[in-house]
């Protein structure tokens, strides 16, 4: 059930996926590119985990429509990390297998850590990404999620309406957030098998691997409430009030770690 080997030195790979449209935000605005706190929402992703020095490779994942310029974002920038853009598909889950074949193609292990966010998340917390990164020294899948603070209604088709089916235990409800992250040959293992179901629609990671692998557990890492997708211009007010408090704790990290590294240097 659970797996204890640490694989202290297995890669770990951020899958960012930026390859939506966004028909719900502004079909002529991409919204991965939209610029909050003076930068392009997928910039903050990837720089998420740019900046966390457990990650060791990112893979960005982009609707063609908009690679040209992600990649004159990315070279930019100058991510060091980023060692492919690839085209995604028409939905989510075909912008995952067409990451985890890139992956599988350049040789990955079976072992390493695969984190995968959505970009339209641009305010992921180290902790989350950490978590994550620490959750798969025990188990094969993780999700970063939080406590709902709602009650949550299960429902049916009943005629024309909907109608309460179950009301599930509040203490055992969480609303998923993404990154969701995966030992590598247990994502590949789990869209294998959805692959040759004909009715196989998920909306996320998690679900194809509680579907398809029902006897591996999915640990929960927790979220927090900044964590935003940003899905309508209606999320941009809020974002832009995160990314004030976002840069200022990025900028203390980044902070903490010269100092560190300085310190490391004086010692030796």
């Amino acid at each position: 059930m659970t797996d204890n080997e640490s694989h202290a030195d297995a890669p770990v790979v951020a899958v960012v996926l930026a390859a939506g449209f966004g028909t719900r935000f502004d079909p002529n605005n991409p919204k991965q590119l939209v610029s909050v706190g003076g930068k392009a929402i997928v910039a903050w992703s990837i720089e998420a985990f740019e900046t966390d020095p457990r990650v060791t490779d990112i893979v960005v994942v982009v609707n063609p429509r908009v690679r040209s310029a992600v990649e004159e974002l990315v070279d930019g920038a100058g991510y060091p990390k980023v060692r492919l853009i690839i085209d995604g598909g028409a939905e989510r889950v075909d912008s995952t297998m067409a990451a985890l074949d890139a992956l599988a193609a350049n040789g990955i292990p079976a072992d390493a850590k695969v984190l995968i966010h959505d970009a339209v998340r641009p305010f992921v917390l180290r902790s989350s990404i950490d978590g994550c990164i620490d959750a798969l020294d025990e188990y094969r899948a993780a999700t970063v999620a939080v406590a709902s603070t709602d009650t949550v209604l299960l429902t049916r088709d009943l005629g024309d309406r909907k109608v309460v089916d179950s009301v599930p235990d509040r203490p055992n409800t969480f609303r998923a957030q993404t990154p969701q992250a995966f030992r590598f040959a247990t994502i590949r293992d789990a869209y294998a098998r959805a692959a040759e179901d004909p009715d196989f629609h998920p909306t996320d990671d998690t679900r194809v691997v509680v579907d398809y692998l029902p006897g591996e557990p999915v640990a929960i890492v927790a979220g927090s409430e900044t964590n935003l997708k940003v899905t309508t211009l209606a999320d941009l007010p809020i974002a832009e009030r995160i990314a004030q408090d976002a840069a200022k704790a990025r900028a203390k990290e980044r902070m903490h770690e010269v100092l560190a590294e300085a310190a490391g240097r004086m010692r030796r």
